[in-house]
């Protein structure tokens, strides 16, 4: 068992110590059988049929050339090397396996030949060499060199074929027809040593690619390089027709028929050729796959993406899948489309649910939402009640009863705000009846989307047009801030009014001193607004605005001062651009403001029936009495807020001040600059 912290060892399952011991037992049995016949003689008897012999042999031939023809068809589908080299080990087999066959006594020739003892030594010598190179990481260059000769070598293979079939079984041509010897050729036992060599490193090298690639096919290719092996070791004896020799054409069988069997299990498991013998490829191979294999899936993907057909047929070709597989693929294909249309109408409604939560005007909410629905609803229009009539183009829509309206492929819901009638959404008819319970929703979704952005734009208009937007936000956000009560914090209070005023009214019109205060507020509101106060009150010519209450605010005492000079620039030139208005010797009031900073006691001030945003304490009263001090066009503040503004303000002190209210004398000061 590894220990903690070290990576636990890698045993595939086919080396699993277990099965390991079981497959070796296997490959050790036919040696250990081998030995016993060739050292105790009395058990090795004779056993002569040229029948049997010439069928068995001619059978597996037949089976190594299906194999080879189904593994060189794989070389050239995945132009791989290694798989052209494997073919060629059990066409080199099957092709001396064949000839070994007719060259039995009696087929053709009524003794036989020298060649039928030669031959199967010598196409398994061949053999070994292919399955050597077969077994070698061949790289680029070299592949590609194999796969550029392989008509060249399948020819030269042919040839040699050929001509040992005709040197072998024509009477008296040469030797190797003439009837076979009596006696063991000595040098055929040592000349199949190197073959025997080459096989045992063609099956260690196939079991090292086999730990890198787990794979029953290379599992079977190792069984069968082994057993070939046994096989030259086995007929190196040389004892025609007894019962050593008949094992080497055993061992021969079942190294093709191992193959073969693990080829057709495989087949079965997949359905389908295509992949019989992927993993023996090289691992150039084995990538090119692999990217074939993620191309065809982000295909699918993408298909599905479309919703689009799978197009089956035309991967069905490209990876040799069948009719079921095919079947299967497009079923996959069509339960990813659902999964993943699905999936987009759910995100359509989340979508949807989000925009409402933003607060957007009505318009652009419709707009937003109708192009993320179309995305995953198709088509869908929204028409909204107009003069009393619901319609999208040329088709009105009424909806008694409250439920769904079907127009040929057109499905229409009402949306409703406060149980009303409001508009109509159109989606395309769906396939399934989930589709329409999707649609649905989405209507239903799509109200509440409506109904808040109306109640958003009250809101707005009811809060925003009556109060600062700091204190509508903070109700809209917590309306436990409405509760009657409040806190003492340090704050800044500014105070202006319109000296003048008074005068200014009685002689003019109620219109012409609305005009003028709105004029006023309109220019002098967006100051304080924009340097971040809040303005609470309006008192007739009065205003009254917070800085650092209610939100916090960093430097409220410049923000004030600022806001204060900005309020005064803005007066002054609402008063340049109305003088050329006036005809007669009627003054426009101008603005004086007052600035204090300190402690107050801030918050909702009144009863449960009407209450109001405010701030109490001595600040606020100094603030307006400073204002009371102030000369026209002029802003006054505090010794408190002086002291928060820092370097570089410019002021002209008044002294200590005798203030209404206050026994203690005040320091005030004009502020005529600030950076």
């Amino acid at each position: 068992m590894p220990t903690q912290g070290s990576a636990p060892s890698y045993l595939p399952p086919a080396t699993q110590p277990v099965r390991g011991v079981v497959w070796g037992i296997h490959l050790a049995l036919p040696l250990l059988g081998l030995w016993v016949l060739l050292a105790e003689p009395k058990f090795n008897v004779e056993w002569h049929d040229n029948p049997s012999h010439a069928v068995l042999i001619i059978t597996v031939a037949a089976v190594n050339v299906a194999l080879s023809v189904l593994i060189s068809d794989a070389s050239r589908r995945r132009q791989d090397a290694r798989l052209f080299l494997v073919s060629m080990v059990f066409l080199s087999s099957a092709g001396f396996f064949f000839l070994h066959g007719l060259a039995t006594p009696q087929v053709i020739l009524p003794l036989g030949s020298l060649g039928f003892d030669l031959g199967q030594q010598v196409g398994l010598s061949i053999a070994a060499a292919f399955a050597f190179a077969s077994a070698l990481p061949l790289g680029e260059r070299a592949a590609k060199s194999v796969l550029g000769s392989q008509h060249f070598v399948r020819g030269a293979l042919f040839g040699f074929m050929i001509l040992w079939g005709f040197v072998s079984l024509i009477p008296g041509l040469t030797p190797l027809s003439e009837p076979p010897l009596v006696t063991p050729v000595n040098w055929l036992a040592w000349a199949s040593v190197p073959g025997v060599l080459l096989y045992g490193a063609a099956s260690v090298m196939m079991f090292l690619l086999h730990r890198k690639r787990p794979s029953a096919m290379l599992i079977s290719l190792i069984t069968a390089y082994a057993l070939l092996a046994e096989a030259m070791i086995a007929g190196m004896s040389q004892h025609n027709w007894h019962l050593s020799w008949w094992e080497w054409h055993l061992l021969l069988t079942l190294a093709f028929v191992f193959v073969a069997y693990s080829a057709y299990l495989q087949f079965r498991r997949e359905g389908s050729s295509a992949g019989l013998f992927d993993s023996v490829t090289l691992a150039a191979t084995v990538a090119r796959i692999q990217r074939d294999y993620d191309q065809a899936l982000e295909e699918m993907v993408e298909h599905v993406r479309r919703g689009e057909p799978l197009a089956a047929t035309r991967l069905s070709g490209k990876f040799r899948l069948n009719e079921g597989q095919a079947a299967v693929l497009d079923r996959a294909g069509e339960a990813l489309a659902n999964e993943r249309e699905l999936s987009e109408r759910l995100g359509a409604l989340v979508a949807v649910s989000a925009q409402t939560r933003i607060g957007l005007p009505e318009n652009e909410l419709l707009a937003t939402s109708l192009e993320r629905v179309r995305q995953a609803y198709g088509d869908v229009k929204i028409g909204l009640v107009a003069d009393g009539r619901t319609e999208i183009g040329s088709r009105e829509y009424e909806f008694p009863d409250g439920n769904p309206v079907r127009r040929d492929h057109l499905l229409a819901f009402p949306l409703t705000v406060k149980g009303r009638l409001a508009g109509v959404l159109e989606v395309p008819v769906g396939r399934t009846n989930q589709d329409e319970a999707l649609a649905a929703t989405l209507a239903g979704q799509l109200s509440i989307s409506l109904e808040n952005a109306r109640l958003y734009q009250e809101l707005h208009t009811l809060f925003h047009q009556y109060m600062s937007p700091d204190v509508a936000h903070a109700l809209l956000a917590d309306p436990g801030q409405a509760a009657l009560g409040g806190e003492l914090r340090e704050l800044t209070a500014l105070f202006a009014d319109l000296k003048g005023f008074t005068t200014f009214s009685e002689r003019v019109t109620p219109g012409e001193i609305v005009e003028m205060l709105n004029r006023y507020h309109t220019a002098a509101v967006p100051c304080i607004l924009n340097n971040g106060g809040t303005i609470v009150q309006f008192v007739g010519d009065a205003l009254l605005a917070l800085f650092n209450a209610p939100a916090a605010q960093a430097g409220h005492a410049k923000a004030a001062c600022r806001a204060a000079l900005d309020m005064q620039r803005a007066a002054s030139e609402v008063a340049e651009e109305m003088a050329w208005k006036r005809v007669d010797d009627v003054e426009w009031p101008t603005f004086r403001v007052g600035v204090n900073t300190g402690p107050a006691l801030v918050g909702n001030i009144g009863s449960p029936e009407l209450r109001g945003f405010n701030a109490m304490g001595d600040c606020v009263n100094v603030a307006a009495r400073l204002q009371g001090v102030a000369e026209p066009g002029t802003v006054v503040i505090g010794e408190t807020t002086l002291k928060q503004l820092g370097q570089g303000v410019t002021v002209n002190p008044l002294g200590r001040l005798s203030l209404k209210g206050k026994e203690e004398l005040v320091a005030a000061y004009v502020l005529t600059e600030m950076p």
